[in-house]
């Protein structure tokens, strides 16, 4: 008995070259994951170069199984039981859910994570076409993938051209034109504010959206040319 179902079995049915096609296959869909990964962590993304990679590659044997895991049940006479579309369709939702645990908010209105969220969702796309066999589909998603991404942040449009920022100063009333100034050259619209008198000092709070947010170095100038600034706080989300 055991003698005729093993006949049935993947492992004697498919064949060397079969086996082969599936490594190119996987090894395609974590060249082409690698590099939407490459592209992200250039710009130091939540997710990078091993997790698309391990997204596209895992998508693509997730893919080979569904078509041919079954093929044994598929070749018995009479039987109709396979389903190669059953492991697809779990790995498109099941990738929501990594995909979910990326996004986060930040600060009032500012939701981060989901240009990341959307990229995993396809390069898992990516894997599953190479693990189909449709090449020339998973090679042009990946390229318009990175077309893009790429051109899409060197334009950004809407809120993407914001940054926000968390500012704190404590500073004497002559700085205040100067910092109000400092404010006005990066285009900031302040969305809250927190300012309190303590005798001579001015403690101000600012939570602001800015098309060119105040850097790190600017704080430092700014402290060094005004004596009677003693903190400068920049934190941004």
């Amino acid at each position: 008995m055991f003698g005729e179902m093993t006949r049935f079995n993947p492992e004697v049915i498919l064949t060397a070259a079969d086996n082969l096609e599936f490594v190119i296959r996987i090894v395609a869909a974590a060249v082409m994951g690698m590099l939407i990964g490459i592209e992200r962590a250039s710009r130091l993304k939540e997710a990078g170069i091993r997790t698309h990679c391990i997204v596209a590659m895992t998508s693509a044997v997730f893919m080979i199984l569904s078509k041919y895991a079954f093929i044994d049940y598929a070749v018995i006479e009479g039987a109709k039981v396979a389903d190669p579309a059953r492991i697809a369709a779990q790995v498109v939702s099941g990738i929501s859910f990594l995909g979910a645990g990326i996004i986060f908010k930040h600060g009032k209105n500012t939701v981060k994570g989901l240009t990341t969220a959307a990229g995993i969702w396809a390069t898992a796309a990516v894997g599953m076409a190479c693990g189909a066999g449709l090449y020339w589909v998973a090679v042009t998603e990946c390229a318009l993938l990175l077309i893009f991404q790429t051109i899409l942040h060197k334009h950004q449009t809407g809120s993407d051209m914001f940054t926000e920022q968390e500012i704190s100063v404590v500073l004497g009333s002559r700085e205040r034109e100067d910092f109000n100034r400092l404010i006005e050259e990066h285009e900031c619209i302040i969305e809250k504010s927190n300012i309190q008198r303590n005798e001579d000092r001015i403690e101000m709070i600012l939570y602001v959206r800015a098309k060119n947010p105040v850097s790190y170095q600017e704080a430092i100038d700014f402290i060094h040319s005004h004596s009677t600034v003693t903190e400068f706080n920049v934190d941004t989300m």
